[in-house]
């Protein structure tokens, strides 16, 4: 776990909590720096097709939205920035709203498979696809440009790696086509045997 992330996290309340129930906390001298990007955490990012993305309302409830897109779509600008870009939905723009008052926002990833999570605490911005074309350009998919209306750029400010515990492995079609082909091609071998030997 990042230092920073820690020093965000473990408020006064959840340091209480801890010692609530495991008689005893975590205290940790306060980080002086944000926490950038290592090559683990770039190339998880860059290897999702989804993530969620939380940020609070101006009546202070927390909200959380579904962002996908083909592999890679979230592209890691530098180690302390990552952008992606926000296509055309249900018009509700809650997160957009959101982050118009308070731009912290927490991402969480997964790989169901692995069992595997990030979770990634930033600064976010939401940019105009129409003011920024060349942005648009560089960060959406090629097939995704003209669906493309807003791009959010988030400055990252720690990260967390959590433990594997409870998590269900789940797998994508493409996942599942993938682990069951040789089952198929061993069926599809015996079948022919026994088309050779009734």
């Amino acid at each position: 776990m990042a230092h920073k992330f820690l020093d965000l996290a473990f408020t006064p309340e959840v340091l209480a909590a801890q010692e609530h129930y495991y008689g005893r906390s975590q205290v940790l001298p306060p980080a002086t720096r944000d926490d950038p990007l290592g090559q683990d955490e770039i190339g998880f990012i860059q290897s999702r097709d989804s993530f969620y993305l939380s940020s609070v309302s101006e009546t202070g409830w927390p909200y959380i939205q579904h962002r996908g897109g083909p592999q890679g779509f979230a592209k890691v600008i530098s180690p302390n920035e990552i952008a992606f870009a926000d296509y055309k939905g249900n018009r509700q723009m809650l997160s957009t709203g959101n982050l118009a008052v308070n731009d912290r926002v927490c991402l969480f990833l997964m790989d169901y498979p692995q069992r595997v999570r990030l979770k990634i605490l930033g600064h976010a911005e939401v940019l105009d696809a129409r003011a920024h074309p060349d942005l648009v350009e560089k960060i959406a998919a090629p097939e995704m440009v003209r669906l493309t209306e807003r791009i959010f750029k988030i400055r990252i400010v720690s990260y967390d790696w959590n433990c594997p515990k409870y998590i269900t492995p789940r797998y994508t079609a493409a996942e599942v086509t993938e682990l069951v082909a040789p089952l198929k091609a061993r069926i599809a071998e015996l079948e022919s045997q026994l088309q050779k030997h009734p």
